[in-house]
């Protein structure tokens, strides 16, 4: 069964009814994207690799989280809403040359001196609008907020992953509605694949001829950046986090200030302390400890 968005209902509703129900990733599997396409020969394709135990499974959630990930999806998917509305705000503004940086746009208490910059009645009328719907997004948000914040707190994950700095309790409650479970990642690499902080690395003509004897070659890999197949949500928590943790006085902003000082480039800091934030994650939640400092230091995380 290919995996796309809204099978969670239909891998609950097959899945008593089955001795195995196996969730794949198509774009993992390059022979489907080989010659002809159809539904029937797609199956057939999927069939072969079935029985030849070639389909790599792909985690598919904790029962008990259900309401948990389904608050944490809302909230995103309101917050990416408002995000939208607020930029067709400014995009409105600046259409007609009226600079509009900052925050203070938004604001309702300046909101009667922005519209009054506005003269032509129905491009006045459509910022009314737009604001409008701005007000009840935020207070939509604000409710699934509280919905998601109240459903978090009745999973003892939440509490250990707030001890970490840079988390807080709205980042801890989609941490744990997103991975669900530390213990589908064996080590600390494939957190960062997952989460879109792996580094990508090329490397060919591994081996050379000299007088007739295979020598290795001392040609470096090539770094190709990040990982582009990745949970963005994910990605987002960890750079959030370590975007807060480096501006926040604590061990990670010393750890980031220490990257400093070696000469890393604050954008290549920032992302070593947002992998360093996803190991220590791994660590707080498999083994249900408290945040210590030593998790810094490279041969602990």
């Amino acid at each position: 069964m290919k995996k796309a968005p809204g099978l969670a209902g239909l891998y609950d509703l097959l899945k008593p009814h089955v001795t195995e129900l196996v969730v794949c990733n198509p774009r993992k599997i390059a022979l489907l994207k080989d010659g002809s396409k159809s539904d029937r020969i797609d199956a057939h394709k999927l069939a072969d690799l079935l029985y030849m135990n070639k389909i790599r499974p792909v985690y598919h959630g904790e029962h008990g989280l259900r309401m948990l990930k389904e608050l944490s999806r809302g909230y995103l998917t309101i917050s990416k809403d408002l995000g939208r509305v607020m930029n067709r705000l400014k995009a409105l503004y600046r259409s007609w040359a009226i600079p509009c940086a900052g925050t203070q746009v938004y604001a309702p208490c300046y909101r009667s001196e922005w519209l009054s910059k506005i003269t032509e009645a129905g491009v006045h009328r459509r910022a009314e609008l737009y604001y409008q719907q701005l007000d009840a997004l935020r207070l939509v948000r604000q409710q699934a907020r509280k919905d998601l914040l109240v459903e978090a707190r009745k999973h003892r994950a939440t509490k250990l992953l707030r001890q970490i700095p840079g988390i807080g309790p709205l980042r801890a409650a989609h941490l744990v509605a997103v991975m669900q479970t530390p213990h589908r990642f064996r080590t600390k690499r494939q957190l960062w694949t997952y989460s879109g902080l792996g580094l990508e690395t090329h490397d060919s003509a591994q081996y050379r001829v000299v007088k007739r004897q295979l020598q290795r070659s001392n040609k470096p890999v090539t770094l190709r950046g990040l990982n582009t197949n990745h949970n963005h949500d994910l990605k987002d928590i960890f750079k959030g986090a370590a975007m807060r943790a480096s501006t926040a006085a604590g061990p990670l902003r010393d750890f980031y200030e220490a990257l400093l000082a070696k000469g890393r480039k604050p954008t290549m800091a920032r992302l070593t302390l947002a992998r360093k934030i996803a190991a220590i994650t791994l660590i707080v939640w498999k083994k249900e400890v408290r945040f210590d400092a030593n998790y810094l230091k490279q041969q602990a995380a």
